[in-house]
């Protein structure tokens, strides 16, 4: 079994201590973008000596095998000392921060709120009409960054209503479309911070989308915002496997 492992990261609120790398807070499976069972899944995190981890399948209004997937982790459960959490990962999809929910969420002890396109009336836009906008002058990468931190605000808001919440690749649009996150301000920066703190959100820090950038990561911890580790695994030799996290 691997040796605990930590880094920096935020803690507490108004504090900071070490982010427990035996933790992985969003994994994918079958069920959804990812590749192999849940119990493949777990077998894999067991044996890279993780402590806890979180299942965070893409799940929408059309979502049909909440429950098969529940009782899948909830078996897992009794074959391994690790803690295992039911979650989904949910979009935000209007400006006002609506979320395209699943039907029944009493299946769930989390949701991670993901912006994957940004928000604009009734049709997000994806990363390369938002990089399209910026470079022809309809959209600055200022207005950009305003408007995706909003609609993450509002998102989060909604979300805490119904389970935890977690924070899923944060602000990772901007990057994906060629915008730099200089644009968000240390005004925007704590909007987003205060909003994390009231609603108890995790943040999670993504393996895989390399998202929130070292930048962003020091200021969500200075502005004691809980952080946590997540690979965003779709394989299961994917789980646990921190190369990124270490370097920020």
């Amino acid at each position: 079994m691997a040796e605990r492992e930590s880094v920096i990261g935020g803690g507490a609120v108004g504090t900071a201590c070490a982010l427990d790398l035996t933790v992985d807070g969003h994994v994918h499976t079958g069920f959804a973008a990812g590749r192999d069972a849940v119990g493949v899944v777990v077998s894999a995190a067991d044996r890279a000596g993780l402590t806890s981890l979180t299942f965070a399948d893409q799940a929408g209004p059309d979502t049909t095998w909440l429950t098969a997937y529940a009782d899948a982790v909830r078996r897992a459960r009794h074959r391994t000392e690790m803690t295992l959490r039911v979650a989904a990962e949910v979009e935000v999809v209007r400006p006002d921060g609506w979320l395209a929910l699943p039907t029944d969420l009493a299946q769930l002890d989390a949701l991670s709120v993901a912006v994957s396109a940004l928000p604009a009336g009734d049709e997000p836009l994806d990363a390369r009409a938002v990089r399209a906008l910026v470079e022809t002058g309809e959209l600055t990468a200022e207005e950009v960054a305003e408007r995706l931190v909003e609609a993450t605000v509002l998102g989060l808001e909604r979300a805490c209503r119904y389970v935890p919440t977690q924070l899923a690749r944060p602000l990772a649009l901007l990057a994906q479309a060629g915008v730099d996150d200089a644009a968000v301000s240390p005004a925007l920066l704590a909007d987003l911070a205060a909003a994390c703190r009231s609603t108890g959100t995790l943040v999670e820090i993504s393996e895989a989308w390399r998202s929130p950038s070292p930048r962003l990561v020091a200021l969500l911890r200075d502005a004691a915002v809980t952080l946590v580790p997540a690979s965003d695994a779709r394989y299961a030799a994917e789980v646990g496997g921190w190369q990124y996290l270490r370097r920020v």
